[in-house]
């Protein structure tokens, strides 16, 4: 019995984004990313391991050495046209999130769970770690470019913020590929 059950969802890639190494969250637009093992190469978030930050706060000190598993951001069409319209914006360009992927036709795509693939047809397979809070950095990239918006975005993108991966079985990764939805195959914890 296999414990990853295929849904009826798949997103097609509509968007691919590479953040250079550095102080900006900005990602630049590209037609295909190769996947490996810690990452992409000349990434922001490359790496097999980082250095722990606020997000787990509660188990290491910050700097931390421990398992990258926020190697790529994953977004949908559908809640960042959510989050733009919350802000009144005409659109929001996923650069300004730092984001690696953007998928359209996967619903309610931050809320799918921990430990869920998203593979494409030549088997590149990335894991889902979990749904990526909003924070003030992309406030901040928007602000720059579109004066007064910035301040809107966090609280427009709570519970659409997309979610974090890691790289699960390499590969390229190519705009108009299609990634298949897999999700545990186990009940809800309800202690």
């Amino acid at each position: 019995m296999p414990f990853l059950k295929e849904t009826e969802y798949a997103g097609e890639v509509v968007w691919l984004g590479h953040v250079p190494a550095g102080q900006s969250l900005r990602a630049a637009s590209v037609d295909k990313l190769d996947l490996r093992f810690d990452g992409v190469q000349g990434e922001r978030h490359e790496g097999l391991n980082r250095a722990s930050c606020v997000r787990v706060k509660n188990l290491y000190p910050q700097g931390t050495e421990i398992r990258n598993v926020r190697q790529l951001s994953v977004l949908s069409v559908e809640e960042l046209n959510a989050i733009a319209a919350e802000m009144k914006m005409d659109r929001l360009d996923p650069s300004y999130l730092g984001a690696s992927i953007v998928l359209e036709g996967i619903p309610d795509f931050s809320h799918i769970s921990p430990s869920s693939r998203l593979q494409t047809d030549a088997g590149a397979t990335i894991t889902v770690d979990m749904e990526n809070a909003p924070c003030v950095l992309p406030g901040r990239e928007i602000e720059a470019d579109h004066t007064g918006f910035g301040a809107g975005f966090k609280p427009a993108a709570q519970g659409r913020r997309g979610v974090t991966a890691w790289v699960e079985r390499p590969g390229v990764l190519k705009l108009g590929d299609r990634m298949r939805l897999f999700v545990p195959d186990q009940p809800l914890w309800q202690p």
